[in-house]
């Protein structure tokens, strides 16, 4: 004889730890992907009639693309002002002085970015400086 009633309880998934499990595989992937920076930074340099072709074994990049973005390095600075550009050189070029700062400005990126990049490592005291081009179609050699 059953003198109590049985109820059937339907059986739950707890998805807590689950779903925390899931967040921190997708943290730990979105931590550790690399990304490729060549494909983001597309410069089309000004074409010079007198480039040289010079291995330059000590260099600091500083990139300017078309929209305005500086990146010294593999680094993109967080904005345009001068004195975020000398911060950023002056980190560069602490533990190499006597680095080469090579200045790859985009064809049509405005030519005050330039002038200021220019203008931030002369007050840094960048006595080594150069700026990409490529050699034209035309060129007479």
């Amino acid at each position: 004889m059953r003198l109590q009633t049985e109820q059937d309880e339907e059986p739950e998934i707890n998805l807590t730890s689950l779903i925390d499990v899931v967040f921190l595989l997708l943290i730990f992937f979105m931590v550790s992907a690399t990304f490729e920076r060549q494909a983001l930074l597309r410069v089309e340099l000004p074409e010079a009639a007198t480039s040289e072709r010079e291995s330059l074994p000590d260099r600091v990049e500083l990139v300017i693309t078309e929209t305005g973005d500086y990146f010294v390095g593999d680094n993109m600075l967080a904005d345009e002002r001068r004195d975020t550009l000398r911060l950023a050189l002056s980190q560069a070029f602490a533990d190499r002085p006597e680095a080469l700062l090579v200045i790859r400005a985009d064809a049509r990126a405005e030519h005050g970015l330039v002038v200021r990049a220019m203008d931030a490592a002369s007050a840094e005291g960048i006595t080594r400086l150069t700026i990409a081009t490529v050699e034209e179609d035309g060129a007479d050699s």
